[in-house]
């Protein structure tokens, strides 16, 4: 087993060993995925003011995001085919994340249900939801989470229609994949994640097949997601799943101050400021840039969260810095768990956590809650 000491090593390990096709689906953007590498490399320029003489005793990250309690200002996700990535997964990232502090969220597109991750862990977890055309369906899953006892739902905004990420029409990505030579002679290569897929009976969309009327495998349900995400999405639309859940609401997908003040005036509890990960619309500017001009619109007025491009905790520290009062990681996580299971996706954590801990001291400061833009050097980031 290789030396991990960065988000980076346990990328290099996944590749070797998820197959081709689900590491890809992780791991790429859309078109040119000009904007999937923007997210992260626009946060190397961003400097940190080095002080000294600093007593960095009793340091804490903990905070809370929508009034819940974490051990630091980060959230998992919401990532499509997670359990694709490792067997179980969603109920492996789960657990991790209960069991370091930190709040889980299940995507939609999971291969685990809302039911499989209510009976792994006992803690109250948040669930992602897209809006479909199907709004009895919508309804039931939204009753389920319920159910299920999530704190908070997540509504994406940004995939009314879907990007074309080319790497995925390439490899013919399916879940479970088709018995293709290519496929098949991948998969021999992948012994580990093959034993751990014939250890369990969840290889497709846990959340969508048997739940939805007209969905009972995978080729139906392809047909009735292209036909499900619903272009007509609107502000009224986001009025009607707030009454029809009733609890906590976080808004996905923001990336325009006008937008961002919107969604303050929706009643929603939080916003993220994310451009799917750059899967969405290529060509867009990266969260980490998008960022401040966001606080500053509609900081004091609602909850601002952000998402893609982070790979450490200096990158949540300089998103905490510039105002986000939470950040989700993807592939960091997804990264860890293909690696090395639910070991690997607290091993993520761990690395975060450090790095954001040190980072922090470096800076001049115990408490994140302390934290603000004054730990950047003027003029290394754009407004």
């Amino acid at each position: 087993m290789p030396t991990i000491t960065c988000i980076e090593d346990l990328r290099a390990l996944a590749e070797k060993r998820v197959p081709r096709m689900f590491y890809d689906y992780a791991d790429s953007g859309s078109w040119t995925e000009g904007t999937y590498r923007a997210n992260s490399s626009d946060f190397a320029p961003i400097q940190f003011r080095q002080r000294v003489a600093v007593n960095m005793e009793n340091r804490s990250l903990a905070t809370q995001m929508v009034g819940v309690d974490t051990k630091m200002p980060v959230a998992i996700a919401p990532t499509g085919l997670t359990g694709m990535q490792h067997a179980n997964g969603e109920m492996l990232a789960a657990m991790a994340a209960k069991k370091f502090g930190i709040p889980f969220t299940l995507s939609t597109m999971s291969i685990c249900s809302i039911e499989d991750i209510a009976a792994h862990t006992q803690a109250p977890f948040w669930f992602q939801l897209y809006m479909m055309r199907d709004r009895d369906a919508m309804v039931r899953m939204i009753e389920r989470a319920r159910a299920a006892r999530c704190s908070a739902l997540v509504l994406t905004l940004d995939l009314q229609v879907i990007g074309q990420r080319h790497k995925d029409l390439k490899n013919g990505l399916s879940a479970p994949p088709r018995p293709t030579l290519r496929n098949i002679l991948n998969l021999l290569t992948k012994p580990r994640w093959c034993l751990g897929m014939a250890g369990t009976r969840r290889h497709t969309f846990g959340n969508l097949v048997g739940h939805v009327k007209g969905v009972s495998d995978m080729s139906s349900l392809a047909a009735w997601t292209n036909e499900q995400f619903d272009p007509r999405l609107s502000w009224a639309d986001v009025e009607w799943v707030k009454k029809q859940w009733g609890g906590k609401l976080i808004l996905k997908g923001i990336m325009d101050v006008e937008d961002a003040k919107l969604a303050a005036q929706s009643g929603a509890d939080a916003i993220i400021v994310s451009n799917h990960g750059g899967r969405q619309l290529d060509g867009a500017e990266s969260s980490i840039h998008a960022l401040p001009r966001i606080v500053a619109a509609v900081g004091d007025q609602i909850e601002v969260h952000m998402d893609s491009g982070i790979r450490s905790g200096q990158d949540v520290l300089k998103a905490w810095a510039l105002g986000a009062r939470g950040t989700y990681i993807g592939r960091a996580f997804l990264y860890g768990l293909g690696a090395m299971g639910e070991a690997g996706v607290t091993k993520a954590l761990e690395i975060i956590h450090k790095e954001l801990d040190v980072s922090m001291a470096f800076c001049g400061h115990t408490q994140i809650q302390s934290v603000g833009r004054d730990i950047l050097v003027p003029g290394s980031f754009k407004l």
